[in-house]
C-alpha cells in the first residue's frame, strides 16, 4: 500500500500516479491530506505537505482531483487525514464528500477512543471504512478498544515516533502482530519504516499489508523537476520491486 501526499508536486501528478501505482501491483493506495502540523510524519512527508499547502491546496481541490481520477483506478483509496481537518470541515460532511469523491476509507491517526467511537460511527454511516492506529507502546488493555473501531484494517506502527526509512524492522513486530491477531479478525497492515524488499518479505505471512510512505515520497521528490511520465516511472519501478517481494 504505497502512500502519496495529495497535490505533491501537483494535483495533476496525484491523478497520474494513482493508475500507474495500481499497474505496478499495489493492492490499495493511501493518500495523505496535507496538514500544517502532522502528528507523526517525518521530514520527507512534511516537506511534501508544506509544498502542497504553499501552493494553495484545499480539501475540496483534493476531492475534485480524486473524483476525476477515480474511474482510472479500481483498487481501494484510503485517505490519511488529521482529525483537526475533519472536525473543522464537519465530520458528516467530510465523510460524505470523501465517499462521493471515491475514497473507500479514512485513517485518522490522532483520534483515540473513546472520542473515536462517535466519529467512527458517522464515518461508517457515510459508507467509508475506519482505520485507527496501534503502536508498540499501546497498552494491552487499549488495543481491543482501538481494534473494535477498525472496519477496514488496523494500522500497526512498526515503531513509535515519526515516519521515515529505516534499515531494519524492530524485532518485536512479529510478536505484536501475533497478539493483535488474537483480538481482531480485521486485516493488519504495517507502516512506518518499511522501504526495502526484505522488509516486505519479513512481513509476508504475518501482516496483510505493508504501507510504504517516505520511500515512495522520496522518489517523487527526486523527480519533481522531471516530466510527469518519468516521475511516474520512478515510483512504479520501486513499487513493482516491493510488490514482487510480497509474492
Amino acid at each position: 500500500m504505497p502512500f502519496i501526499p495529495a497535490a505533491y508536486p501537483s494535483l495533476a501528478a496525484t491523478a497520474a500516479l494513482l493508475p500507474a501505482i495500481e499497474l505496478a501491483g499495489a493492492s490499495a493506495i493511501e493518500i495523505g491530506i496535507p496538514f500544517s502540523d502532522p502528528v507523526a510524519d517525518g521530514p520527507i512527508i512534511q516537506e511534501a505537505f508544506c509544498h502542497a499547502l504553499a501552493h494553495g491546496t484545499k480539501v475540496h481541490d483534493i476531492f475534485a482531483c480524486i473524483r476525476q481520477a477515480r474511474p482510472t483506478v479500481s483498487i481501494p483509496l484510503v485517505a490519511m487525514v488529521s482529525f483537526s481537518i475533519v472536525f473543522r470541515y464537519g465530520v458528516e460532511r467530510f465523510a460524505t464528500d470523501a465517499r462521493a469523491a471515491g475514497f473507500d476509507g479514512l485513517i485518522i491517526p490522532d483520534l483515540p477512543p473513546p472520542e473515536a467511537q462517535a466519529v467512527c460511527a458517522k464515518v461508517r454511516a457515510a459508507g467509508l471504512d475506519t482505520i485507527l492506529l496501534v503502536s508498540p507502546t499501546t497498552a494491552p488493555e487499549r488495543r481491543p478498544e482501538i481494534t473494535k473501531l477498525c472496519s477496514g484494517f488496523v494500522y500497526y506502527l512498526s515503531v513509535s515516533g515519526i515516519t521515515g526509512e529505516r534499515d531494519r524492522l524492530p524485532a518485536n513486530v512479529e510478536e505484536n502482530l501475533r497478539q493483535l491477531r488474537k483480538i481482531t479478525d480485521v486485516p493488519l497492515c504495517v507502516g512506518f519504516g518499511i522501504s526495502k524488499p526484505e522488509h516486505v518479505r519479513q512481513l509476508a505471512g504475518l501482516a496483510d499489508g505493508a504501507i510504504v510512505g517516505s520511500a515512495v515520497v522520496r522518489r517523487i521528490r527526486d523527480h519533481v523537476a522531471s516530466p510527469l511520465p518519468e516521475m511516474c516511472a520512478a515510483v512504479t519501478d520501486y513499487c513493482r520491486e516491493l510488490c514482487d517481494a510480497a509474492q
